[in-house]
């Protein structure tokens, strides 16, 4: 387990600044928080590559900044997604005119918040891209191969694309790399026990005596399947002969490998060097020639016992930037020249983007309008009362097909949501104006799927509510259908997915009709709270479609879904509090 912590919470940035105070010649801390960047800055224009997702993967993504590799990443809290905010802050810091390339494993937080990040740069006139990872063979088939997640190749498509980028290609070049060298990629793993998270008691998940999980994902997530746990040189087997079955039809000539055999966080380099033996000569005897394959802790997940092995299949190009020299805390490769800093700015200098937007002066309340802001701001603090009790339960949950997160989550986005709240009421800022930025707390603090999603919602409630006088009937429902539009617009998820649409949709049906028929306010939200709750129970029966628990459909089975869970508990903490006052 993880013994070595502070506060839980803080796990992530407590870590960040030990690691930066480690390697003060290598990186840098993104003033405000979300990452780190090389500790010089490049002295020419160059692809920024950043690569990026929760901590408890070192070296991944942190270790490998540096010359020859990342030129950043962003840190999210352990096994969660960072913030839009936190992906723009250090892509702020990081990019020097020749754009910026987001890299991450195909996960929904990564791809949400990532992409919510690239936007705003672009419109700022930065490019900005995002490549998601697709290499775990065994998170979908290979007909489905764009819903794979991301696990350990990520590293080798990381390592070529960052090559190419220190070689002065463009932005559409580099992004050409990480594609071309992900689809010659394939990855599966195993698990011999689960890890546990940071101030948690128990795993998040458990692994029989005896028996091995196979298809782990790298957010604790327990693998796809059990099997016998053997011996070194059967699991060799099961790991060669699955990834050569999924050699990609373009490398069906090509005999050069990279090779990657990965441990998780508690699996010893004694142990890798026994497996390794057996996995070497079942390459060779496949016919393959490996090219400098590492083997070690490269992408881990916390504590977790159990390994996984890369291949991916060489062209020359990809072979020339595989080898390609990097100097980082946690990789090195041959030689690098020293790094040219840019001329005329220190090393350390904050860069921003040049061309962001002034925040715009929110409007007051008047009226009516600041006992409605009072509401908001009373119901935000019954959500987070309740979300703090149920935070175990929460995680447990979540650890059934998840990386059991969920609870630490909310409770982290619940907290900046109401101190931002409260801030706003205390400078008597309009309802609008008041969730909206409560709204965007909650996601930037929270990340991951969850919190852009609530960060989402709640800015999108608060845009139907007016600045001088209590809101009509009308207005309400306006607000919590727009809350709705917001959330399946940025998730994609529709109702049978087994997300928190899944209780937020019926909430807000019912939330309507009652409204309709003329129900009192404080009466239709808690009747359309009962049928939120009845939905989120039953999301049990359904098999996930949609984010992490979508490659353990069938361990997911039974198990309400803890997005609509928690959805549902806030929901009815909100009818509760603010029955009195609508």
């Amino acid at each position: 387990m993880t013994r070595v912590f502070n506060d839980p919470a803080r796990f992530a940035e407590d870590m960040v600044q030990g690691f930066v105070a480690a390697h003060p010649d290598h990186v840098r801390a993104v003033p405000g928080g979300g990452g780190v960047v090389r500790a010089h800055r490049p002295g020419t224009a160059k692809v920024a590559v950043l690569t990026g997702g929760g901590s408890g993967h070192y070296p991944a993504f942190c270790g490998v900044v540096g010359k020859g590799f990342a030129d950043g990443s962003v840190i999210g809290n352990v096994f969660t997604s960072p913030s839009a905010a936190q992906a723009y802050s250090v892509a702020a810091e990081a990019e020097t005119g020749a754009g910026v390339l987001f890299m991450f494993g195909n996960y929904a937080g990564d791809v949400m918040n990532f992409g919510q990040a690239a936007q705003r740069l672009t419109d700022e006139g930065i490019p900005a891209r995002c490549f998601a990872v697709t290499d775990d063979i065994a998170s979908a088939p290979a007909a489905e191969a764009d819903r794979r997640r991301g696990i350990a190749g990520g590293f080798t498509v990381y390592k070529t694309a960052s090559a190419a980028a220190e070689e002065g290609a463009s932005l559409q070049e580099v992004v050409r790399v990480a594609e071309h060298t992900n689809a010659r990629t394939r990855s599966l793993g195993v698990a011999f026990a689960g890890c546990t998270l940071p101030g948690q008691r128990e795993p998040l998940f458990t692994v029989p005596e005896g028996k091995l999980g196979l298809g782990l994902g790298i957010h604790g997530e327990p693998g796809v399947r059990e099997s016998e746990l053997t011996s070194a040189q059967e699991l060799a087997g099961t790991l060669v002969e699955g990834l050569l079955a999924e050699r990609p039809d373009e490398a069906a000539d090509s005999r050069r490998v990279a090779v990657l055999l990965n441990g998780l966080g508690a699996t010893k380099y004694e142990e890798l060097y026994v497996l390794w033996a057996s996995v070497e000569r079942l390459l060779t005897e496949a016919g393959l020639e490996l090219i400098r394959p590492e083997v070690g802790e490269l992408v881990t997940s916390l504590d977790m016992a159990g390994c996984s092995l890369t291949v991916t299949w060489l062209d020359d190009e990809l072979e020339r930037l595989w080898l390609a020299p990097a100097d980082t805390p946690a990789f090195r490769r041959g030689g690098t020249a020293p790094e040219a800093t840019a001329t005329g700015r220190a090393a350390s200098a904050p860069r921003t983007a040049t061309a962001g937007r002034a925040a715009a002066q929110p409007a007051l309340a008047t009226g009516e309008a600041i006992t409605v802001g009072s509401t908001a701001v009373r119901a935000l603090r019954a959500a987070h009362t309740l979300l703090h009790e149920q935070e175990e339960a929460l995680g447990r949950l979540d650890a059934v097909a998840g990386d059991g997160d969920h609870g630490r989550g909310m409770c982290k986005g619940v907290d900046a949501a109401l101190a931002a709240a409260e801030k706003a009421q205390a400078t008597e800022a309009a309802p609008a104006a008041l969730l909206g930025a409560a709204g965007d707390a909650w996601a930037a603090e929270a990340g991951g799927t969850s919190g852009a999603l609530w960060g989402a919602g709640l800015r999108a409630l608060g845009s139907a509510l007016p600045a001088d006088r209590a809101p009509a009937p009308t207005e309400l429902a306006d607000g919590a259908r727009a809350a709705l539009e917001a959330v399946t617009t940025l998730g994609k998820a529709e109702p049978g997915d087994k997300t928190l649409v899944d209780a937020l949709a019926p909430f807000v049906t019912a939330f309507q009709e009652r409204l309709e028929a003329g129900s009192p306010p404080a009466e239709a939200l808690g009747a359309a709270a009962d049928v939120a709750r009845t939905a989120a129970e039953a999301t049990a029966e359904l098999r996930p479609r949609l984010g992490r628990a979508r490659p353990l459909a069938e361990r997911s089975i039974g198990t309400p879904d803890p997005g609509a869970t928690s959805l549902a508990m806030v929901l009815g903490a909100v009818a509760d509090t603010v029955r009195p006052a609508l």
